[in-house]
């Protein structure tokens, strides 16, 4: 690498450091920055050109590519996606499911071709856990009850992405007999299930391969293993990124998994970020304005499948609207999972509509979707009563959490009352009734005219109601103004 390419490459990674801070201010994610730089100083764009040839720099940025995929597999929960129950494997199903097949439906609709159609598929198909996370962190919804479920969604698209890559793999090789398309997709899940294999039983071994004391060699035997692993993937047809994902896995069994979590997470995102700006950079604008409209489409159709997702999976869990919403808007976000397919599908040779398509609509849905899980409310209010479980009607718009901390004062959850004692002696009616879980007191709700159970909580001191509405089984704390929910592991 010359001189003047070290120029280039430095400013660009500098400048989508310093945009992606800015970024941060207002709560949006740093990958679409890094592209946002690539784009805006690459070949393909009027104005100064800080990289004239990116293909140079493909090595750095497939390094920045394993480093990414082996950091996601150091990091899989397997113990939270094993523990998580059917439920969560069939939402998490539900979801995929009507992504990548809305996704492959519209590559198909495009007429691209069928290869073109597959990458497509997974990148409307699968969300960005980084940009979902972020978001959980700072619409502080850690403690929502449906937190753990999208918690358990994105991780299990995560191990779909491994199957999916092996399966891609093959197909974007270009085999020229259906034959030769099996024997392919043959080796690629045989290379799979032989890195499970290594993960199941020659955790012990690998770890004794690279461990040691000394924080610097194990930083460099582990990125020498990741890349030597990698390359041997790529070498017998196998996309690098599944060698690097599936040597995640094996490392996140051994006892060293913290220690090079902890090392490899400052490399990774240096050569992430220098993946992503990279990608920027071999986009030419000029093209994006001829996939603008099927980006358009992809985002109305991503959204609804979203939201059909958010819905079915509230209905697994019992959640209300709000959390519906939640869950459908806050797993919006497209990001590095999608860039990666683009840069699969650019190298294979494929459809070269396909990169500016995937950056745009990243690009977009990196916006949109902050905007939309911050506003999650505002569908929470038309989603109608009969998709979800009827009792949450009164309560739609209410976030649901599990951090109450008033649980101790739970005492009673049945009455025998069928009336609201204080309206009967005025001789009102009233709209329904509310269970003080502490001493037992019914009283109207504040759709009545007196409210006798907010009364009731505000003169008294006791913290949560209970619906007494059949059906309805939600609880509402005054001093925590949120909806009452135990955690997923604790529900009757």
């Amino acid at each position: 690498m010359e001189h003047a390419d070290l120029v280039g490459l430095g400013s660009a990674v500098l400048l989508a450091g310093l945009l992606a801070r800015l970024a941060r201010r207002f709560g949006l994610p740093s990958v679409p920055c890094y592209m946002l730089v690539g784009i805006a100083f690459g070949p393909g764009t009027p104005g100064p050109v800080l990289v004239d040839h990116p293909g140079e720099l493909s090595l750095l940025a497939a390094l920045g590519l394993v480093l990414l995929l082996f950091h996601l597999g150091v990091e899989f929960p397997l113990d939270q996606v094993v523990g998580g129950g059917r439920r969560l494997f069939v939402a998490a199903a539900c979801y995929i499911g009507l992504n990548v097949t809305s996704g492959l439906l519209l590559g198909l609709a495009l007429g691209w071709g069928g290869s073109e159609a597959l990458v497509l598929a997974g990148a409307l198909g699968i969300s960005s856990s980084a940009i979902v996370t972020k978001l959980l962190i700072e619409l502080h919804r850690l403690t929502n009850a449906e937190t753990p479920v999208i918690l358990g969604i994105i991780v299990i698209e995560d191990l779909f992405l491994a199957f999916y890559l092996a399966l891609l793999s093959p197909v974007l090789s270009a085999a020229e007999s259906p034959a030769e398309l099996a024997e392919d997709v043959a080796v690629s899940f045989g290379f799979l299930v032989l890195l499970f294999a290594v993960a199941r039983y020659g955790a012990r071994a690998v770890a004794a391969l690279i461990g040691s004391r000394e924080d610097e060699l194990l930083a460099v035997l582990t990125v020498g293993l990741v890349v030597l692993v990698a390359g041997l993937s790529q070498e017998v047809g196998v996309s690098d990124a599944i060698g690097a994902l599936m040597i995640g896995l094996v490392v996140s069994r051994t006892e060293i998994r913290e220690r090079v979590e902890r090392l490899v997470l400052p490399l990774r995102d240096v050569f992430a970020a220098v993946f992503f700006v990279t990608f920027g950079l071999t986009i030419d604008i000029a093209d994006m304005g001829a996939v603008a409209v099927p980006v358009a489409v992809a985002i109305c159709v991503t959204l609804l499948a979203n939201v059909s997702a958010g819905i079915v999976t509230a209905r697994l869990f019992g959640f209300n609207q709000r959390a519906a919403a939640n869950i459908g808007l806050t797993v919006l976000g497209r990001g590095e999972f999608s860039l990666i397919l683009a840069t699969l599908a650019v190298g294979a040779g494929l459809d070269e509509r396909i990169g500016p398509f995937i950056a745009l609509y990243v690009l977009l849905l990196a916006v949109l979707s902050p905007l939309l899980a911050t506003h999650s409310r505002y569908l929470a209010r038309i989603m109608p009563d009969r998709v979800l479980r009827p009792g949450w009607r009164y309560v739609r718009e209410e976030t649901i959490s599990t951090s109450c901390t008033h649980l101790d004062q739970i005492r009673v959850t049945r009455t025998d009352v069928d009336v609201c004692a204080a309206c009967e002696a005025l001789g009102d009616d009233w709209v329904e009734l509310r269970l003080c879980v502490t001493c037992g007191h019914v009283g109207c709700c504040d759709d009545s005219p007196h409210r006798h159970a907010s009364t009731h909580a505000r003169e008294s001191g006791h913290p949560i109601i209970q619906s007494l509405e059949p059906g309805e089984d939600w609880r509402w704390c005054f001093p925590d103004e949120t909806l009452v929910r135990a955690p997923l592991g604790a529900q009757r």
